[in-house]
């Protein structure tokens, strides 16, 4: 038996869905999830999803675990999933946004308790509304649309980060709602959520996966496996993953020379940082810089 290498989902040809609207490659609306054309194969999420099931059911396996979405509830998928066996009923209607991993990561940027929250839904991708949260959602949903649109304002892009920021805050409260309702977490999700948040405040100057592992009192070799398992990235893609955002944000808003920011961030030197930032973003950070 032949086993082909899993496909990976694309924001991009999503823009071509009827009634999507979309804010370059980072962000996509759409009304109509139900006439979307959805793929026969499994397909691994290179985007963060937020659907809310408005009307009939959908059902689908994530990481090959069966999910059924009903009217009400809502679902976040991130990034690294892998999304199969998708089926809906003939009255299934939804709200869906998408957005690109980078995009996500700019806008909670520093606001921990939303990330750390957030890190709840790999685990418990859907999850139950009320009747006013999704009012709320649906709300945010329709002013985001409308801010999207709204192509002669300069300052789109981020009014639209900021009421997409208002959303989080608003979604994670609902997941704290559904956390202290459900089951405790599990030993390897507590070290996953010690671990992001070690990362969060220590990864300008820290990328040992050893270092890490030591704060946590477990072998390195035990954290790898555990990140890997409930995340399904490497604790390194998780360290490179922040860096490379730090990186992105220093390059455009700010006025440092990538040799000073090479400094700040504790590279060896200037080449070591345009060899690191090519590999991962696909250019250097001049070009970067002025793109």
């Amino acid at each position: 038996m032949v086993n082909y290498p899993i496909k990976e989902s694309d924001l991009n040809k999503a823009k071509t869905w009827s009634e999507s609207v979309f804010l370059d490659d980072d962000l996509l609306l759409t009304e109509r999830i139900n006439e979307a054309p959805m793929p026969t194969e499994p397909r691994r999420m290179n985007f963060i999803l937020i659907g809310l099931c408005t009307k009939g059911e959908v059902m689908y396996q994530l990481d090959t675990q069966k999910q059924i979405i009903k009217a009400g509830d809502i679902l976040i998928v991130s990034d690294r999933h892998v999304v199969d066996s998708y089926q809906r009923s003939p009255d299934m209607e939804g709200l869906c946004m998408m957005l690109s991993v980078n995009f996500y990561c700019e806008i909670i940027q520093n606001v921990s308790d939303v990330s750390a929250l957030f890190l709840f839904s790999r685990q418990h991708p859907v999850m139950r509304l009320e009747q006013r949260e999704i009012d709320t959602f649906k709300e945010y949903f329709q002013v985001i649309k409308q801010k999207i649109g709204d192509e002669g304002n300069h300052f789109r892009k981020d009014l639209v980060k900021t009421l997409l920021l208002a959303m989080f805050y608003d979604l994670s409260n609902i997941i704290y709602r559904v956390k202290q309702d459900d089951k405790p977490l599990t030993r390897a999700e507590i070290i996953f959520t010690k671990f992001i948040k070690l990362v969060e405040k220590n990864f300008r100057e820290e990328r040992r996966v050893s270092w890490y592992a030591q704060q946590i009192c477990i072998t390195p070799k035990y954290l790898s496996e555990t990140v890997k398992n409930v995340s399904h990235r490497t604790p390194n893609e998780w360290i490179d993953n922040y860096i490379i955002l730090e990186l992105r944000v220093l390059l455009k808003n700010s006025t440092k020379t990538i040799k000073e920011i090479a400094e700040e961030l504790k590279f060896p030197n200037q080449s070591f940082l345009g060899k690191f930032f090519k590999e991962h973003v696909g250019m250097s950070p001049s070009q970067y810089r002025k793109s």
